[in-house]
């Protein structure tokens, strides 16, 4: 389906043209109608699939289309992390271009200035905001946030959310919205307690499942079955002797990201660091970086596994076992964007062996195991049945 045929305002279809777009994905198509009907909606859809354009485009339509008060701030989109909302803050702008649409992103890191501004922006009022939940408990705190006239109200990875524990943030900021809004939940898992967050704010909603918990077919995925102080000799051998293009090494805890960054960089590895102990700012030029070719390796923690759009990554690797089955599929997801091939590779120890079996049962299938070059000594046999479980819970 082309976007043309969706009957959106002409001057959202001169910016789909100007940003190169032409054919909507398939959660876009069959997301996009009932958002435009009005309905609320729930809709669970894996990285990539095109879900930011699919509630964009619809509620900059209804906002060109229908009355609303310009002095409110008419459709709140949360989400749970700053890189998501910068990144939906600018694919809006984008999107928006031709039209008097106005938004703002609301999020943590910054400085005085730009909590002056986010404070000028919700008591004057915006069309759309995009905010994390954590800073805008932190306005709405003040008092000043108009949300009496809001319309529409998203939740963008709202599984992720809840695993960060923004339950009650979620709760507090829905008791300042008027009863009557359209709900449009986006999420790429459906665990129970997404179920019992859906039926406290959604009514009636259209449900919608696409590709849930399985990686693109293009991945090519291969485990490599380590002890512990193999990972990082055997990773900047991996990185050394090849030149991907693009890399990115997921850790699942910030100091490990730090003590692999430091040795890829002795290696004179082209590397850098993304993690929560960052500043926004550092954060933002280390991503600009990336993208710009200045660097070609980023070794984050799972900050990065959603919600960041750069589409040429040809290379996943897992240094870290996910604690959590899903984390693998938003993890390796990173490559294969866009119809492209990419590569996934994880490192499993022996007490991840469990973990990793639990991966490869929601996988449906074993991941191939890759050869360990004969310089790093022996290997572990992969046993994950006499292996006992280290804190994964497999989703149901």
């Amino acid at each position: 389906m082309k976007f043309i045929d969706l009957g959106l305002d002409q001057r959202i279809l001169d910016g789909i043209d100007a940003m190169g777009y032409e054919t909507a994905t398939p959660v876009q198509q069959q997301v996009m109608v009932p958002i435009l009907e009005g309905k609320d909606i729930i809709a669970a859809a894996q990285t990539g699939t095109g879900k930011t354009a699919a509630f964009l485009l619809p509620l900059l339509h209804r906002l060109l289309t229908s009355p609303h008060h310009a002095g409110d701030i008419n459709a709140l989109i949360i989400v749970p992390t700053r890189e998501l909302a910068i990144q939906i803050a600018e694919g809006l702008e984008g999107l928006a271009y031709f039209t008097d649409v106005s938004s703002i992103a609301v999020y943590g890191g910054g400085d005085g200035n730009s909590f002056a501004a986010e404070k000028k922006a919700l008591t004057s009022g915006a069309d759309i905001v995009v905010c994390t939940p954590g800073r805008m408990i932190a306005h709405l705190n003040m008092g000043y946030v108009k949300l009496k006239g809001l319309k529409y109200l998203v939740l963008d990875e709202a599984d992720r959310m809840l695993d960060m524990g923004f339950s009650d943030d979620i709760a507090k900021i829905i008791t300042y919205l008027p009863a009557e809004r359209q709900n449009l939940l986006f999420s790429a898992t459906m665990p129970q307690k997404m179920r019992v967050l859906a039926n406290k704010i959604l009514k009636n909603p259209v449900e919608i499942n696409i590709a849930i918990s399985k990686p693109p077919e293009q991945i090519v995925q291969k485990a490599f079955v380590v002890y512990d102080n193999q990972k990082a000799g055997i990773i900047k051998d991996m990185l050394g002797s090849k030149r991907f293009s693009k890399v990115i090494v997921f850790c699942s805890k910030k100091q490990n990201v730090k003590e692999l960054t430091a040795i890829l960089k002795s290696a004179k590895l082209a590397a850098e660091e993304i993690h929560s102990d960052l500043d926004q700012k550092s954060r933002e030029q280390y991503l600009q970086d990336y993208r710009n070719g200045k660097t070609n390796i980023l070794v984050a923690t799972d900050i990065l596994s959603r919600g960041i759009d750069i589409e040429d990554i040809d290379l996943v690797i897992n240094y870290d076992v996910p604690n959590d089955g899903e984390d693998y599929i938003h993890r390796i997801g990173r490559t294969a964007r866009a119809a492209t091939t990419g590569t996934a590779f994880t490192l499993v120890s022996e007490k991840e062996q469990s973990k990793f079996a639990l991966i490869e049962e929601l996988l449906g299938a074993p991941v191939l195991k890759g050869t360990v070059p004969a310089e790093f000594g022996p290997t572990p046999e992969y046993n994950p049945k006499q292996k006992k479980s280290t804190g994964f819970k497999k989703r149901r």
